[in-house]
Formats: C-alpha cells, structure tokens, sequence
C-alpha cells in the first residue's frame, strides 16, 4: 500500500481507510444542510478545507471565464451567420472569427474549471488499494457516500453563482456542432439537382445572356478580338468573378480554331466563328484541365494526366476520365461580346457528381445501381 501525498500535511493517524482513487468517506449524506465539507467549519478527516476568502476568490475568477465562454459562444454563432464565405477574403475573415471565437470559448472554460478546482474544492490524501476486482455490497455503498461527499466538496450546491455559470457556458457549446452541420450540404434529394446546374443556365438582371469575361481581369470577350487560331484563355461567367462556389463548377477554357479543324465530336451549332468552350474542371477529380498543347489540340489535366481532343468535342483520350469535357453552347451579343446562351448539357466536374440522379432513375425503373 503506498501513501501519495499532495501539498497538504496531514496526521497519519486521522487518514481514514479508502476505496481505490476515492477521498475519505462523508460523515453525512447531506448535499444541502450545514454538513456540507466545503468551506464550512466541520471538521472532516483526511480533508484540507480552502480557506473561505480564497474559495471566493476562486468562484468570482471561475464564473467570469464561464461568462466569457457564453459570450464567446453566442459570438461564434453570430460570426457563421454574418460572415458569409463566397470569395478568399471574406472566407478568410469567416474562418478567423469563427476559430478566435472557438478558441476563446474552450480557453475560457478549461480556465473556469481549473479555478474552481484548485481555489474552491479542498484538497486530501488518497491511499490505493489492491483488491479483486468485484466489489462487495460495503465497498459499493462507500463509494456512494464517497460520490455525495465529492458533489458536497466541489461546491456544487452551496455555491449557485458557479454552477449557473457553468450551465449557462456549457449551454451554447452544445449548440455549436448543431450549427455547423448545415456545411454538410442540402438533403440528398436536392444534392445532386444543385450539382447539375451552373449560373451559366441563368439571365442577368435585365434578361440577358451572361457575357463570357476573362479569368482574372474580368474583362468581356469580342470575339472580333479573340481572332489567333490556336488560341486560349480561361474564362468566368460576369457577375461572378470572385463566387468561389460558381466557379468552382463554372469555370471555362475558350479555344479558337480553324473552320476545317474542327471535327463531328464538337457540336458546331454551339461554336461561333471557331471559337469553342469547354468546361475547366477536368471529368475526373475536378483538377483544372488547363494546359493545351496546340499542335495536337490536346487538353491535359495535370494531376492525373488525363487528356482530351478539344477538336473532337472534348473526348477522353488518356488517362483516368471517364467521360468528355462539357461543351458550352456560345454565341455573341449585338455587342459582339461572346455569351453563354445555355448551360452545359450535362454536369461539369467529376463523374461521381451525377450518380445521384443515375441511382434515383435506376430505383424508379425497378432496377439496380
């Protein structure tokens, strides 16, 4: 049997016999009455009580952090509802307020803890014990009275202004994961819907054709302009050139071609004067499928070197994809600038963002994915 002492002198005639890691046994089973241990003047066995002026000390310093972590809290929750993210400096500021509130919140509420148990519960012995590993009926009513008189010394129920404030800090934390589950997206039903459909499918404010802008300036295209065979540029659709999430679907690389290059895979009816537009976001993984080799008309994505004939609509000619890059139908305003006139035909991006759909015909009919 081996005594661990803590910074606490104590006659080792009064230490008590102990149940394993336990403090010694209440005298009383009272959590209310005046039989309290904590900060009273009972005199219990093997317990160092605090002394009462630091024990308020200790409740004054816990409840302010607990009241801090509330604040903070609260702050978390307002900062996800105002900071929106769409582009990389709003993101940025989001992603700050939301992590400095976080921080705070858990800072100051271990901080609360660390006060209320080194300034208000007492501090005693513990002696362990080796013994078999069930216990008997005596061993199991100790370790009962042992749990009221830890619930007593801890303060709990005679110091209501720490125990509020702990509820009230640990209320809105439990609320934060509840917040953060809207991240996780739509309902399934509507998930694969909202991955189909980019704003290249959507008017402008006056009902217009959405102009094709270059990546980067946001400067509109005048096809008269954009007149070198074997050309490119990577194109936004206007009005949102800085909507992470449109672009992230929307993004574009505009070709030029000579009439007699082009072959049957691209549809023609969806060029103008040559010029053809493909989606960017390659059919595999979603990486940029930005470098063009313009002697073979190739388009390479470099992350798994997936390669497709921008002459011949885009198809898969190496590599991991699965399918051709969307082709955008294209066409000029009575400006001359090239506008998109319709979405793609099919979903952009990975072949994996249109199973949804494929599953749920596939269910309708009967059959199996």
């Amino acid at each position: 049997m081996t005594d661990n002492n803590h910074d606490i002198e104590q006659s080792e005639g009064r230490v008590p016999h102990r149940v394993i890691g336990t403090p010694s046994p209440a005298t009383s089973t009272s959590l209310l009455g005046r039989e309290e241990h904590a900060g009273t003047d009972v005199d219990v066995p093997g317990v160092n009580l605090q002394n009462e002026q630091t024990a308020r000390k200790g409740e004054r310093a816990a409840a302010l952090c607990f009241l801090i972590t509330f604040l903070a809290a609260v702050a978390f929750v307002v900062s996800y509802v105002v900071f929106q993210v769409g582009d990389v400096e709003s993101t940025q500021t989001s992603t700050l307020a939301l992590g400095g509130s976080l921080t705070l919140a858990l800072l100051s509420l271990a901080a609360g803890v660390v006060f209320w148990v080194r300034m208000v519960m007492p501090k005693y012995n513990l002696i362990q014990e080796r013994h078999e590993m069930a216990s008997s009926p005596a061993v199991r009513d100790e370790v009962g009275r042992t749990f009221l008189q830890g619930a007593a010394e801890s303060g709990v129920t005679k110091r209501p202004l720490l125990r509020r404030t702990l509820l009230l800090a640990a209320a809105p934390l439990g609320v934060l994961p509840l917040v953060l589950l809207r991240d996780l997206g739509p309902r399934y039903t509507n998930f694969p819907q909202k991955l189909r459909h980019t704003v290249w499918g959507e008017k402008t404010k006056d009902g217009k054709d959405r102009r094709l802008v270059v990546e980067g300036t946001g400067a509109p295209i005048r096809a008269a302009d954009f007149n070198s065979p074997g050309g490119i540029l990577s194109v936004v659709p206007e009005g949102y050139e800085h909507d992470l999430n449109a672009l992230a679907k929307a993004t574009l690389i505009l070709i030029k071609f000579r009439p007699e290059e082009i072959k049957s895979g691209t549809n023609k009816n969806w060029t103008h004067d040559g010029i053809v537009a493909y989606s960017k976001i390659c059919t595999h993984v979603g990486c940029p499928a930005a470098l063009y080799e313009q002697t073979t008309h190739h388009i390479l994505c470099p992350c798994h070197q997936s390669t497709f004939d921008a002459a011949d609509g885009a198809k898969v000619i190496f590599g991991p994809a699965a399918r051709p890059l969307p082709q955008l139908p294209i066409a000029v305003d009575n400006e001359g600038y090239l506008v998109a006139t319709a979405d793609f035909a099919v979903p952009p991006g990975p072949s994996f963002w249109e199973r949804g759909d494929a599953e749920a015909e596939v269910r309708a009919k009967g059959g199996h994915a």
